[in-house]
């Protein structure tokens, strides 16, 4: 697997080595191994896939404290924005942010550390989206971001009135207001 810095200390993309002949493609999701020596140690403790429409962004979401997720996340069909938003306190890019296009035929992944909100939009018609955790989701331990926040300026490339949200998502305050 190649690793490519994303300019955010942590937040790594990962192309992974895909083996194509006229039957299709195969390659390793993940090994561990190699997730070790290349991007550092990490146990996933549960894996999540969604499937959405086009327009549907899902985000800025994060896990507070002791629940605090890292993610390797990735797009089997369709294609997405990937956001990440870095909240780690004394971290020199707190409030920054890097956007990934993942796509089902780039295999491009995405690892996101603690300490980071996460977010996608569906840029095609259809997706499915699959993550890993390194730790338990809590519904107590769960916050979020707006979106639209204007001081991150965020470029979600579709236009905002092609937004879905979920109703959490649409009353999540902006970075500044916590």
């Amino acid at each position: 697997m190649n690793v490519i810095e994303t300019g955010i200390e942590g937040v790594v993309v990962i192309e992974p080595k895909v083996f194509g002949d006229e039957r299709g493609y195969f390659f390793e999701s993940f090994n561990e191994r190699e997730f070790n020596e290349k991007v550092g140690p990490v146990h996933f403790v549960q894996d999540n896939e969604s499937k959405s429409r086009y327009g549907v962004l899902r985000g800025l979401h994060y896990q507070k404290g002791e629940f605090a997720q890292a993610k390797l996340v990735r797009v089997v069909r369709g294609s997405v924005l990937d956001v990440v938003v870095d909240l780690r306190e004394g971290s020199p890019t707190w409030g920054k942010w890097h956007a990934e296009e993942l796509t089902g035929e780039n295999h491009r992944m995405m690892f996101i550390p603690r300490g980071f909100a996460h977010g996608f939009v569906v840029l095609s018609e259809e997706v499915v989206f699959q993550y890993k955790c390194d730790n338990f989701y809590c519904p107590a331990s769960e916050g979020g971001y707006a979106w639209n926040d204007p001081t991150l300026a965020i470029d979600w490339r579709i236009p905002a009135a092609d937004i879905i949200l979920s109703e959490r998502d649409k009353h999540h305050p902006f970075l500044y207001e916590q």
